[in-house]
């Protein structure tokens, strides 16, 4: 009873935080991650401060559905849709064109947008309070090891948020293969838990 109430207060207090624009940290499939929402916050500025990283580099967004597919971008090819599908939640990133719903701020500079879901419980769960998706990037230093572990986050960047989520298991530490969707046919930009076999084998 007591491990469920003080998920709840967790749960809560990150809500609150990612509702009022803050970053978060929690958990995903891969790695930990750092994020905001994207209804919520301006920009993702923030997150790029908190890892000491390069601005302008284009942070990924964690989503709930594969709807979020048509939601959020345009001109989606029906390809996306099918690796959505087969693959979500999971480590697949697909880069599509940029919807109107999706804030000039979060764009890349070509004005694409990356979406990802995630195949973590609690991830999923607070995606879907915020009701927005969360830009997120890994929660390291830039420079150092993504965490896999909650005792691998560095306490600097801890004492940079309000809220840090924990949940039990390990996470992979495989980063998410990257697809630019953006074309006729999906682009590999970066290999990583789902192989180049895995998706050529849909055909």
């Amino acid at each position: 009873m007591e491990d469920s109430e003080s998920y709840e207060r967790g749960m809560a207090s990150a809500v609150a935080a990612l509702s009022a624009g803050l970053p978060v940290v929690f958990p995903t499939d891969t790695v930990y991650g750092l994020g905001v929402a994207v209804g919520m916050a301006k920009s993702p500025e923030v997150l790029y401060d908190i890892k000491r990283r390069d601005h302008g580099k284009p942070v990924a967004w964690l989503v709930g559905t594969p709807d979020a597919l048509s939601l959020y971008g345009k001109a989606v090819p029906e390809f996306a849709h099918i690796l959505a599908r087969t693959f979500w939640p999971g480590p697949l990133t697909l880069i599509v064109k940029a919807g109107l719903n999706v804030p000039e701020p979060f764009q890349s500079q070509s004005g694409t947008i990356a979406l990802r879901m995630p195949d973590n419980a609690l991830a999923l769960r607070l995606i879907e309070r915020v009701g927005f998706p969360l830009a997120t990037t890994s929660a390291n230093i830039s420079g150092q090891k993504p965490p896999r572990v909650f005792g691998e986050l560095d306490p600097a960047l801890l004492r940079e948020v309000t809220v840090a989520l924990r949940d039990d298991t390990e996470k992979s530490g495989v980063a998410s293969t990257v697809l630019d969707c953006t074309g006729d046919h999906p682009a590999m930009v970066r290999e990583g838990g789902i192989s180049i076999a895995d998706i050529q084998a849909l055909g």
